[in-house]
């Protein structure tokens, strides 16, 4: 079972960026993400800046992948896409069906999250398309996931987002520039003031969701340290952990630990709490309401 660190969702100075993944080549990640996959407003990087950070994790060992945009709203967005799918050095996720059209018989690809595959016709028709891997919906319980199994077609390898607050929509409005009450074509990039997004709150003080410009997100980190074990059983081949702004090298670790432990580690889970910025959950893992956090059956 390989690690992979999924694409940057929040928008970080060009120069803590170039930091984060010199230190990510120096962890024990299999595949990193890369490129701008939110708002295309995020303009702190170019496509060559990113071209050179994957050059750089591709000497350091790790395989790099450039994903594209989820939610493209102009010719400009479209053109930015273009200029990622014609980039033949490295292999791409495409997050919408126009990057999985451009790709297409074209070259292998990664058929992000984005796209829903939730059942074998879809898997079999996107393999059929040319993925080589597919990325299960955030909301799949794993009964689900081990019917796509059994129905795999071969050759694809299947990931699992397993770390990191899980994002549940995307919008044509920016909520981040709402807040401010600024427009959104005149946002003053104000995620940057956010390096884990921001979070809403109920009137009671409790996490409701974090605001990540036109994306929401949970305001629980999805958390499947736990349930690794059960992963491994239906032969997930990569579990994706997203990037966070602080202890990213200590949350892959832990994961590096579970993977190649022979017994699971009741305790990880609850060491692990202190590198998260907001309390676990799993819940969609296991059929229930995803801000839930479903113990294993040893604990």
């Amino acid at each position: 079972m390989k690690l992979a660190l999924g694409p940057l969702l929040y928008y970080w100075p060009r120069d803590t960026v170039f930091s984060f993944y010199q230190a990510m080549a120096e962890t024990p990640v299999d595949v990193v993400y890369l490129g701008e996959a939110v708002c295309s407003r995020r303009r702190e990087l170019r496509q060559s800046d990113w071209i050179d950070i994957a050059r750089l994790l591709r000497d350091a060992g790790k395989q790099p992948v450039l994903s594209t945009m989820v939610l493209l709203e102009s010719t400009a967005d479209v053109a930015a896409m273009h200029k990622i799918v014609r980039d033949e050095e490295f292999l791409v996720e495409a997050n919408d069906m126009g990057a999985v059209h451009n790709l297409a018989g074209q070259r292998p690809f990664v058929a992000g999250p984005q796209l829903n595959l939730f059942n074998p016709d879809a898997l079999a028709w996107m393999a059929g398309l040319g993925a080589r891997r597919w990325v299960m919906p955030l909301e799949m319980r794993q009964g689900d996931l081990a019917v796509l199994q059994q129905h795999r077609p071969a050759g694809l390898e299947t990931e699992v987002f397993a770390y990191g607050r899980m994002p549940l929509a995307f919008s044509a409005r920016c909520f981040t520039a709402r807040h401010y009450n600024r427009p959104k074509d005149d946002c003053g990039f104000a995620c940057i003031e956010h390096p884990d997004g921001q979070l809403l709150q109920t009137r009671e003080g409790e996490g409701f969701l974090v605001l990540n410009g036109i994306q929401t997100q949970s305001a629980r980190v999805h958390n499947l340290l736990q349930d690794v074990p059960a992963l491994r059983a239906l032969g997930v081949d990569l579990l994706r952990l997203s990037p966070q702004s602080q202890h990213m090298a200590e949350v892959i670790a832990a994961f590096d630990a579970a993977r190649h432990a022979a017994q699971p580690d009741p305790t990880a889970l609850e060491r692990m709490r202190a590198l998260m910025p907001a309390a676990p959950c799993n819940g969609y893992w296991h059929g229930k309401p995803g801000l839930d956090l479903i113990e294993p059956a040893h604990a």
